[in-house]
């Protein structure tokens, strides 16, 4: 068994208040949950009114599979077209027995 990680930081740049940032967060969450099947939740800067800070898990049998999962999620961020992608960082480890 494999685990990867994903953490991410997003620009809210039109977000106000922390109920604007939620209501993106939340969209952002859910639609990566669906499309990729991983877990998702907001890990970081949650007092931040513009910026976000993101971790997905993946969890397969092989190395390249989940690396290939992070980077399309990555991917699929940096084309929102209301959070601007600040950067991001893949981890994936090795066998866990």
């Amino acid at each position: 068994m494999v685990v990867g990680t994903l953490e991410v930081r997003l620009l809210v740049r039109e977000s106000r208040t922390l109920k604007d940032k939620r209501q993106v967060v939340r969209s952002v969450l859910d639609r990566v949950r669906a499309g990729f099947n991983v877990s998702a939740a907001e890990v970081d800067t949650h007092d931040d009114v513009k910026v976000a800070t993101l971790g997905f898990a993946a969890v397969g049998f092989e190395h390249a599979a989940v690396q290939h999962v992070l980077q399309q999620i990555a991917d699929a961020l940096r084309k929102h077209p209301v959070a601007e992608y600040l950067g991001g960082e893949v981890s994936v480890g090795g066998e866990v027995v």
